[in-house]
């Protein structure tokens, strides 16, 4: 920026401070965060599809079948070679990073996250990497809110509710729905959903809707027309409905995590890539209906069209056999789950919406179908409402997010009039699901280092906390052989600490000792050359580890063991202490800036 245009932002500035209040101007950057995100969406969607129409024209088109095979690979090598030659910074997984940001960097996010995923995950989907566009088009739309308050000198709380505006504005311009992209971002980021947090998120959400419309027309993402009215003899086969559904997310998350933890195992990227590629390759290839983000698979079962799903691998599934139909809908369950998986290992950037809305919707509709089949019952079930309801039941299971899936499920697809299926799947699949998966896949990694920012606003503070400004390493060193009358006139003389670590040459921790260990003695000058601090050292209260412990853990740990003052351990070393009022200080300071 010149010297011209600083001038001319400061006067800006200034202008607004005087004329546009707070409140007017985040509601005014809610609009236009809004406005940018559904760019962002029409972007990302656009460039895809451009993608994929190149990729199944001319030539190509011929021997499309074998080219399943050679597509993701090449795919994920030229995103691998984009984000290190040209992103040249780690490009994060979508929503994940958008709650690290949040919780961990007071909602900071880096600049090249504002267009990297525009770039890779259209190449990562367009090349047939079997994820959806909708994590990298929140985390567009997320980094583009918190750069847009940063410019503008916002604070942390007013950086954090235009992020989850602007993932509101992603999902509204991505889905058409307005009201369940609310829902998410409440839901997701955890957000306060108060008057002075609503009207922000209504603004953005609604001008993203509005770009969508602009360039898309009324063309939705899923086509679903109700043909069967809910009945109540269908509620037990919806309760059944939201059982398959958990097993489903359990498998779901419980295969991604494994893979996930495979593919940890390589550092070198090319070996990921490789081993990553190679195995989709083989999965798109006999089972093309994979290829990519499924929603053309998701819109035929919704309108019933079963024929074309089938038919679509080299086995050449012959409709008119039910049983073999259930077969191969099973199989696509488990290995859209692993094709997953697999693109995210091999480096590819995406989001699971789109691969969860896929297993949910097949889920449902092979759900109904055996129940069918089976002859057991004189009812019939709708197979096209059971794929609709299954959608809501994935969602609340995978994303842990009941209220979006049955806002968005019913929101997108116009069920309204199976709210009540709707409700009952979402709830059942949610409450299973958590007790064998206790967090998303977007917050498993963050909870485990306790770094998932909840609804508990006592926890989010704490996490919010900067434990290095909380660390104090201003203290004299003592040594095992110093007497007591280096302690006297070295230590206690020249510091106004009552408390001093003892270490040794290598600065390992040996204990400490304060004065209240040599008050009786201090004085007695006859001991001064006698007396070694060896002799009156003793072991600390409680050890903080810089590594793993939390500001909750911390807080734990003094109330544990009533002490007032511990020690923190770096690498095994002796690192500082952190007293107990500094702790509180910083937390009540947090507070207040949280809940302004």
């Amino acid at each position: 920026m010149s010297a011209f245009s600083k001038k001319l932002f400061l006067k800006f500035l200034k202008w607004r401070y005087h004329h546009i209040s707070n409140k007017q101007f985040t509601n005014i950057a809610s609009a236009i965060i809004g406005l940018l995100a559904g760019l962002a969406a029409v972007v990302l969607k656009n460039l895809t599809h451009f993608i994929q129409n190149l990729l199944e024209e001319g030539f190509i088109k011929q021997i499309h079948q074998a080219f399943y095979f050679i597509f993701p690979i090449l795919g994920f090598l030229i995103v691998l070679l984009l984000i290190k030659y040209v992103v040249r910074k780690k490009v994060g997984h979508g929503i994940p990073s958008t709650l690290y940001a949040i919780s961990k960097l007071k909602g900071i996010m880096p600049k090249h996250q504002m267009w990297a995923s525009l770039i890779t995950a259209p190449l990562t989907v367009g090349f047939g990497g079997s994820v959806g566009l909708e994590g990298p088009t929140v985390a567009t739309g997320a980094a583009i809110g918190s750069n847009f308050a940063r410019f503008f000198h916002l604070n942390q709380t007013t950086r954090t509710l235009l992020i989850g505006a602007a993932a509101a504005g992603a999902m509204s311009s991505i889905f058409k729905a307005p009201i369940a992209a609310i829902v998410f971002a409440v839901e997701i980021f955890s957000l306060e959903l108060t008057l002075a947090s609503m009207i922000p998120l209504l603004l953005a959400s609604i001008t993203a809707v509005l770009t969508s419309y602009f360039f898309f027309g009324d063309d939705v993402l899923l086509h679903f027309i109700i043909q069967d009215k809910f009945e109540l003899n269908d509620v037990l086969f919806y309760v059944l409905l939201g059982v398959a559904c958990a097993t489903a997310s359990i498998y779901f998350s419980k295969m991604y995590f494994a893979i996930s933890n495979f593919f940890k195992k390589f550092e070198n990227p090319y070996v990921r890539l490789l081993i990553g590629g190679l195995s989709l390759g083989v999965i798109v290839y006999f089972i093309p209906t994979l290829f990519g983000e499924g929603y053309e698979t998701i819109n035929n079962i919704l309108r019933g069209n079963i024929g074309s799903v089938v038919q679509n691998n080299i086995f050449q599934i012959f409709t008119d056999n039910t049983y073999f139909i259930i077969l191969f809908l099973i199989c696509l369950i488990t290995f859209k789950v692993i094709a997953t998986s697999l693109t995210f290992g091999a480096g590819g950037v995406g989001g699971i919406f789109a691969p969860t809305l896929f297993t949910g919707s097949v889920t449902g509709y092979v759900f109904a179908m055996m129940v069918n089949a089976s002859k057991m019952f004189s009812h019939q079930l709708s197979l096209t409402n059971f794929a609709m309801v299954g959608m809501a039941g994935l969602m609340a299971g995978i994303l842990q997010a009941p209220l979006t899936a049955i806002f968005l499920i019913a929101e997108i697809t116009g069920g309204y009039e199976l709210f009540v299926p709707l409700m009952i799947v979402a709830l059942i699949s949610f409450v299973i699901t958590q007790k064998f998966v206790p967090y998303n896949i977007y917050a498993s990694e963050l909870a485990k280092k306790g770094q998932l920012i909840t609804h508990d606003k006592d926890k989010n503070v704490l996490m919010m906390l900067d434990l290095d400004k909380l660390i104090e390493k201003d203290f004299v060193l003592l040594h095992p052989e110093m007497t007591l009358g280096d302690v006297v006139n070295n230590a206690i003389a020249k510091s106004s600490r009552n408390h001093f670590p003892v270490v040794n040459e290598e600065n390992d921790y040996l204990g400490i000792l304060t004065i209240n260990d040599i008050r009786s003695i201090m004085f007695d000058k006859d001991l001064y050359d006698t007396v070694k601090v060896e002799s009156l050292m003793h072991a600390g209260s409680d050890i903080i580890y810089y590594e793993k412990d939390s500001a909750e853990d911390i807080l734990n740990k003094f109330k544990r063991c009533g002490a007032w003052n511990l020690v923190v351990f770096k690498d095994g070393k002796y690192f500082g202490f952190i007293s107990k009022s500094r702790l509180l200080t910083a937390y009540r300071r947090k507070l207040i800036d949280v809940t302004a």
